[in-house]
């Protein structure tokens, strides 16, 4: 499109009207959310909802830090994998655990981050900024955890896709048995068939329960390599059943680049011919110019074959809290779009694999 004062000006007019009481967060976003963070919000939502929610589109989430100590797991989370809105999760071990701690009945209590940590380390107070539980919470959960991975099923090699799946049977009968409202991210999951990858998962508690485990003599071991091929299979398996990609990013590190990294992996590594990702949405506090984003900007990610140089229009940063940004663009995806169908790519893994391995032999023969 020839850049014309006219196509310059074709954005909708912004009016600075009242807002008014008990808004919706539709219109909330929709009229108010006019420029700077607050339009890159209003982007991302509605790219969200009016393409990345397509029937053909595979949807990726990648959640960094501790989101769900403060509730953003059953709140947001599980009502957009249950809605069929994400189809696979790449999770740090920390949001998966802490998240655990609600579905065994457990209770975190707003707090305040300028608490004395002497204090609550003596009265056995556990703080993450401002979240305050009883360090018994950690303990029981422990406890939970390593009993369940003694059991036979867990005494083998697996992807951390397989032992989040195995895992969340566990959470979802105990939620059952406990009466649990709310259930929780493993469990979902485990229901609909989303598979959740850690990309590190030696780094988070129930890493270092299997690590425990081990040093026991049990024989549950990680295979992070099955992991790489699993995920890089779900992006080719979108792309190769005439779909697209999109992955919603939520913080940075290395979910964030592990996520992205399956377009690499399929592009530079096994030598398949692909684009890039389709759709990109990130939610950061992060900045590039430190090195501080991890991937950095979907226009840099151009240059690594992590986005498709064609699709930049369908890619949007926002640099805001998570925890703000989060319940509001679940709101109003829950708000617009109708559920969609479970792709239940737990239940394909194998199938995807032997298609991903297949093309890797295929472009072997060609050279």
């Amino acid at each position: 499109m020839k850049l014309t004062k006219s196509n310059l000006l074709r954005g909708k007019q912004i009016r600075p009207s009242p807002i008014g009481k008990d808004i919706r967060v539709t219109d909330l976003v929709e009229n108010y959310f006019q420029a700077y963070n607050s339009g890159r919000i209003r982007e991302a939502t509605n790219i969200f909802t009016q393409k990345m929610l397509k029937p053909n589109v595979t949807v990726g989430m990648s959640l960094t830090g501790a989101l769900t100590p403060a509730g953003l797991g059953g709140a947001c989370v599980v009502p957009l994998i249950q809605a069929g809105f994400v189809d696979w999760i790449v999770s740090t071990g920390a949001n998966l655990y802490h998240d655990t701690h609600f579905a065994i009945g457990h209770k975190l209590h707003r707090g305040s981050p300028f608490a004395d940590d002497r204090i609550l380390r003596k009265e056995g107070v556990i703080r993450i900024y401002d979240i305050l539980f009883d360090y018994k919470v950690l303990l029981q959960t422990d406890e939970f955890y390593r009993e369940i991975l003694r059991k036979d099923e867990f005494q083998r090699e697996m992807g951390t896709a397989e032992l989040h799946y195995l895992l969340g049977k566990y959470v979802a009968e105990r939620e059952r048995i406990l009466g649990i409202m709310h259930p929780s991210i493993l469990s979902t999951a485990y229901k609909c068939g989303v598979p959740v990858y850690t990309s590190s998962p030696g780094d988070s508690s129930i890493g270092m329960n299997i690590a425990e485990v081990h040093l026991m003599g049990y024989r549950t071991r990680i295979d992070v390599l099955l992991d790489v091929n699993e995920t890089a299979a779900i992006v080719l398996g979108a792309k190769r059943s005439k779909g697209r990609s999109g992955v919603l990013i939520f913080g940075g590190g290395s979910p964030k680049n592990f996520i992205l990294q399956t377009e690499p992996q399929i592009q530079e590594v096994l030598k398949i011919d692909e684009k890039g990702h389709d759709f990109f949405l990130q939610i950061t506090d992060a900045r590039p110019d430190t090195g501080g984003l991890s991937g950095a900007t979907p226009a840099e990610a151009v240059s690594w074959g992590k986005v498709d140089p064609d699709q930049l229009p369908n890619t949007v940063v926002a640099y805001v809290d998570s925890t703000i940004a989060m319940p509001i663009m679940t709101s109003y995806a829950l708000a617009r779009v109708k559920p969609r169908k479970h792709k239940r790519l737990y239940d394909r893994r194998h199938q995807l694999v032997e298609q991903l391995r297949a093309a890797y032999q295929k472009g072997q023969k060609r050279k």
